[in-house]
């Protein structure tokens, strides 16, 4: 059964048994009616817990209900039931409660968590805001700011947090479900504390107010996080009736938008994008330790992203040098992890505790899998991995974080090369969610299903992609690029640009985005391919003429922009710059409006798309969508250019 309860002595423990998350299906609505209606009729009960069977607690909606009618009985009707219950209700929570999991526990008289559980309310993240009284509840748990910034950035708190800021009352010690039954039995008796009939306690008004107005900031144009912040806030004006009813108008407002399908869409491509053909049923190779080749700037970041999923990591580098070095770059990305909050002192030591630096390759020996993060050079790529070829075990499997080289051309040099993959992350690879795994020529489908899962447990998105120079992301950003500075020679200026592109949802136009990173790293590469290069095809020079001036950028204190104090300005002589190569070609500048900018820089994305489509390298349109949202900033409240244009 979906639903079911027990009875332990005068308390009722009602089961929640839907795998693989406990989703509020139908089955699990209508069960739970069910179950509190018998239960609030059995005068041999006192107190009531709410738990669930499984991995987690529920976990949020049932997605195959996503774009159907819902049925009766709704969310709203469970949690009101819930809520208006004679007998005091305990929710025991594991796992997470996400959505209208957490909205079940909020109705809840009482709250109770395992030390490891994860509570949110992640609806902006589908373009929606919650619908079933999340947005009236939690502040009146925890307060008005604290509820505005839950809501309107749809993060996870853990039990730490979630009891400091009231959300529940108990972290479990032991066993949970023995904790809650003795919460209940506790509570049995007493007058139930309803979360709506709690007042919101007092706020400063002008801080919420400017709190709101960041909102609207950082959302890029996306509406839901604007419209959760302006729905929690209705909870400190209106009566708890009227807040649930403006609530759910807006929810039905937006989850018909233009937004919402976007967003769905993202989010059904991800589940896509991991299925794929041939490889079910096959079990990846179990991988525990970990070797990085290279500790830079992009290998210090793998690394430590391999460190933060409770990996043994092994660092090698060429030198004692370069091995000190790299060590600084690790414990600077775990350094800034400290300070931005995500970790605790005590967190950056349990990551350091498991790396092992040398700069003898045959610590290598032992591990299940090594990824090199080395100079992007053929040769040196061949002289690593032939000797790891003979240093590792015949099944561990070898990885190439390139993101231009021919895998193929390495893998010549490689004794069995069926266990060589690409892994390409994007910099900051503790940062950044996506990575391309790279699908190499006679690779072994349980080394293609090793790169997925592994991908899995750092946390990030794996998007298989086939080989080509640049895979799918670089191969984008490149017609991305292509389609800017052809409009730059023809009357546009990188300020321009940029502030269509940053209208448009993207956190940076391109020509900031390449002024952080550094002209002189993608200078070198276009001196490396001049050969190759077509001569009939358009080249816009504007990038060289920059390098060839000393603009490398922020770190050369110009680039694009001036840098000055800290602070971006428009350069003239930029300006100057690209008229005069405009003029040398003899092309007659002409103003560019927003909205052009964005339809050219667009349509050089979807034909390029349908490129990469027909060539094999990106199994689905879909797939297309998730590189560019996770690895390029493109808005995800879009869904992404293939979405867009019809490709489904």
């Amino acid at each position: 059964m979906t639903v079911s309860w027990d009875r332990k002595g005068n308390i009722a423990l009602i089961w929640i048994d839907n795998p693989p998350v406990n989703a509020t299906s139908h089955a699990v609505r209508e069960g739970l009616v069910a179950a509190l209606t018998d239960v609030d009729s059995d005068l041999d009960i006192h107190a009531i817990v709410i738990a669930c069977k499984g991995k987690t607690f529920v976990a949020g909606a049932d997605v195959k209900e996503f774009g159907t009618p819902p049925r009766p009985p709704f969310l709203t009707d469970l949690v009101q039931l819930i809520e208006d219950s004679a007998k005091p209700v305990v929710a025991a929570i594991h796992g997470t409660a996400l959505g209208g999991g957490l909205e079940i526990a909020l109705a809840s008289h009482a709250r109770i968590a395992a030390h490891d559980a994860q509570l949110g309310l992640p609806e902006v993240k589908l373009g929606l805001i919650p619908g079933a009284g999340g947005t009236q509840r939690l502040p009146r748990l925890i307060g008005m700011p604290e509820a505005i910034d839950m809501v309107a950035t749809g993060k996870r708190v853990s039990a730490a947090q979630a009891l400091d800021l009231g959300l529940i009352d108990r972290i479990s010690q032991k066993d949970l479900i023995a904790d809650a039954l003795e919460f209940a039995e506790m509570l049995a008796g007493k007058e139930p504390r309803r979360t709506g009939r709690l007042p919101v306690r007092e706020f400063d008004q002008q801080e919420v107010v400017a709190q709101i107005a960041s909102v609207d900031r950082k959302a890029r144009g996306q509406t839901s996080p604007s419209e959760a912040a302006r729905a929690v806030r209705f909870a400190g004006d209106v009566p708890l009736e009227q807040g649930l009813k403006l609530e759910r108008d807006k929810f039905l407002e937006l989850v018909s938008s233009r937004q919402a399908l976007a967003l769905r869409h993202v989010f059904a491509a991800e589940r896509l994008a991991t299925k794929i053909d041939g490889l079910e049923g096959v079990l990846p190779r179990p991988v525990r330790s970990v070797g990085i080749a290279g500790a830079g700037l992009m290998g210090a970041g793998i690394a430590v992203a391999f460190a933060d999923s409770s990996y043994e990591v092994t660092v090698v580098e060429r030198d004692q040098q370069s091995l000190i070095e790299g060590r600084k770059r690790i414990e600077a990305v775990c350094d800034r992890m400290v300070k931005s909050g995500r970790i605790d002192e005590a967190g950056r030591e349990e990551r350091l505790s498991r790396m092992r630096f040398h700069f003898n390759r045959t610590a290598f020996a032992g591990c299940d899998l090594v990824l090199e993060a080395v100079f992007d050079d053929l040769s040196v790529k061949q002289e690593l991995f032939a000797s790891l070829s003979s240093i590792v075990r015949p099944d561990t499997i070898l990885a190439t974080n390139t993101s231009y080289l021919d895998p193929g051309a390495i893998a010549t040099v490689i004794k069995e090369p069926s266990r060589f993959i690409g892994l390409h992350f994007f910099s900051p690879a503790n940062v950044m969610r996506l990575v391309e795994v790279v699908r190499t020529e006679g690779i072994a489908p349980d080394v293609l299903a090793s790169g997925l899962a592994v991908t899995k447990r750092l946390g990030k998105l794996g998007v298989v992609s086939g080989v080509c120079e640049g895979f799918i992301g670089n191969r984008l950003f490149t017609a991305y690029r292509q389609q800017c500075d052809f409009m730059l020679e023809d009357g546009a200026l990188p300020h321009e640009i940029d502030a269509a592109v940053e209208g448009y949802g993207f956190p940076m136009g391109p020509y900031a985005v390449t002024d952080l990173a550094g002209l002189d790293i993608s200078w070198a590469r276009r001196k490396r391919d001049a050969g190759k290069r077509d001569p009939a095809a358009r080249y816009v020079a504007v990038a060289d003429r920059l390098c060839e001036a000393g603009r490398f950028g922020r770190k050369s204190g110009k680039g694009y922009y001036r840098y000055g104090g800290g602070k971006k300005s428009i350069d003239p002589d930029v300006t100057e710059m690209i008229e005069s190569i405009s003029l040398e070609k003899e092309i007659v500048r002409r103003p560019f409006e927003p909205d052009e900018i964005m339809a050219r820089i667009i349509a050089g994305l979807v034909s390029e798309g349908d490129r990469i489509l027909s060539e094999g390298v990106a199994l689905r349109p879909s797939d297309i969508d998730l590189v560019l949202v996770n690895g390029y900033g493109y808005p995800a409240w879009r869904g992404g250019p293939m979405f867009q244009n019809g490709r489904r």
